[in-house]
């Protein structure tokens, strides 16, 4: 098994390397960040620790690797807080420990006050450098308020480096991360819809195979997040960014949102779906089969329901089906009536049936609804 999971391991590796020489991927991406944030170290190393000959040189390259980070606006962001942060724990850790003389007495007192002060909000995710900074001030033998003033100039030194490698050369802009991650959102919502109308045309009530059409389903709703978080992202990316300046490229606009309020509710939807058919596969479970005419029948709803989300998606992302997504959708909304019409002629006498056909129904306008409007 662990041979297995080595191997599996190595392949992926492989694969991400191959996709980081084919193309623009976000592969190529890591690595344009990991060589630029090594850029950024040996230039603040060069200038502070070659040339200048600064005495805590070592501090300029720590910061600057540090903050050549996956959006220019969070390295400057980051940038402010971290040297906030470090400015904090250097000046209490070297007033401390001159008013005591005592190191270990210095560190029992320090340590527990900035770890306290690196919770504050507007320190965020830096917070931790305050505890960084007053930790080298007492460990590093000598304490002084000139060694001090180095440290927080080599660490301001170290951050401009960082900063302007980040914004300066290749700034990252992640458009084409969000338009993948919506893209594959829409394609295993469209896949999932297309495996439960083929069960259901089929008549197959296999309740395993039911199953994993329902974690698929809970899986999509994962899928809508990072596309979410994605999109965000990407909006951030472009924020104090030359590069998008410079070129075509503009911030994700309102047909990304509607995207992923589309999405969103195709993720509940569709996992309101698939626990139905699974309760109804469940022998062990009190829900009633749909008729085998009713069954086919919203197999067909939920085919051209892929078919329209599958439209939508291209229509969203440039390949210009309007024309053929408003069809589709007008006779999706032209099914879903027959539908509708069809399981009230039914009538079951079952109360479970009609727990059931009032559930799928219900589910399938709610599907339709969003992809009308």
């Amino acid at each position: 098994m662990q041979g297995i999971r080595v191997r599996y391991q190595v392949q992926a590796a492989g694969q991400a390397v191959r996709r980081a020489c084919a193309g623009p991927c976000r592969e190529r991406d890591l690595v344009v960040q990991a060589g630029k944030a090594a850029l950024a170290a040996w230039i603040a190393w060069a200038l502070a620790g070659w040339w200048l000959r600064a005495p805590l040189a070592f501090v300029a390259p720590w910061v600057a690797i540090v903050l050549v980070e996956s959006t220019v606006y969070r390295s400057i962001a980051h940038g402010l807080q971290q040297l906030a942060a470090i400015a904090t724990g250097t000046i209490v850790a070297t007033a401390v420990a001159l008013l005591l003389h005592d190191t270990m007495l210095a560190m029992a007192l320090v340590l527990p006050t900035v770890v306290l002060l690196g919770q504050w909000q507007r320190l965020g995710s830096q917070g931790i450098y305050a505890a960084t900074g007053a930790l080298f001030v007492l460990t590093n033998g000598s304490v002084s308020i000139a060694t001090a003033t180095a440290r927080i100039t080599e660490s301001v030194f170290g951050a401009v480096v960082g900063i302007a490698v980040n914004a300066l050369i290749r700034p990252p802009v992640y458009l084409r991360d969000t338009r993948t991650a919506l893209q594959d959102a829409t394609r295993e919502a469209h896949d999932i819809l297309q495996a439960v109308a083929d069960g259901l045309a089929e008549d197959r009530w296999d309740a395993d195979e039911a199953g994993a059409w329902h974690e698929r389903a809970l899986r999509l709703q994962h899928l809508v997040g990072q596309a979410r978080a994605a999109l965000g992202r990407s909006r951030e990316s472009l924020r104090i960014n030359l590069r998008s300046r410079t070129s075509a490229q503009s911030a994700p606009g309102k047909d990304y949102d509607d995207a992923i309020v589309v999405l969103d509710y195709a993720a509940v939807h569709t996992a309101g779906v698939t626990r139905t058919v699974l309760e109804a596969a469940d022998k062990a479970r009190p829900a009633a089969r749909p008729q085998a005419s009713v069954a086919r029948r919203y197999a067909d709803f939920l085919r051209q329901t892929a078919h329209a989300l599958h439209l939508y998606s291209h229509s969203r992302f440039g390949h210009h089906h309007d024309h053929e997504l408003r069809q589709a959708v007008g006779e999706l909304h032209r099914t879903l009536e027959a539908l509708r019409h069809h399981l009230a002629r039914s009538r079951p006498d079952d109360p479970e049936e009609v727990a059931s056909y009032g559930t799928l129904l219900a589910q399938a306008h709610r599907l339709a609804d969003q992809l009308v409007t």
